[in-house]
């Protein structure tokens, strides 16, 4: 196994969190990765969100074009992941700690 968390991808996450608003964030990103990396990572911090919705996977394949495969492997991590889902789920919807769809996360 590869490993993730050395003094390079280290140093990637401390400048991710210098980063003061969406307008850097933009900025920054599009730099660091292509088009289709970012629309790809989109893809998955929606399909994230929608199953944190219980939203089914036919529906999510649906609005998102990606494989049930990749959904399932999104839906492992954010069940038996670190927690980063759920963690950057509850922080977005701190407030009332509800989804965005106004239902009560787990």
């Amino acid at each position: 196994m590869k490993n993730l968390y050395n003094k390079t991808t280290e140093d990637l996450l401390k400048s991710i969190l210098k980063l003061n608003n969406l307008g850097e964030a933009k900025k920054f990103f599009r730099d660091l990765l292509t088009e289709e990396e970012i629309i790809e990572f989109g893809k998955r911090w929606q399909v994230a969100r929608m199953l944190a919705e219980n939203v089914s996977y036919e529906e999510i394949v649906k609005k998102t074009g990606l494989s049930s495969r990749t959904i399932a492997r999104i839906s492992k991590w954010l069940n038996n992941g670190m927690g980063g889902y759920k963690l950057m789920l509850n922080k977005i919807n701190h407030h009332h700690n509800l989804s965005p769809s106004g239902k009560r996360l787990r």
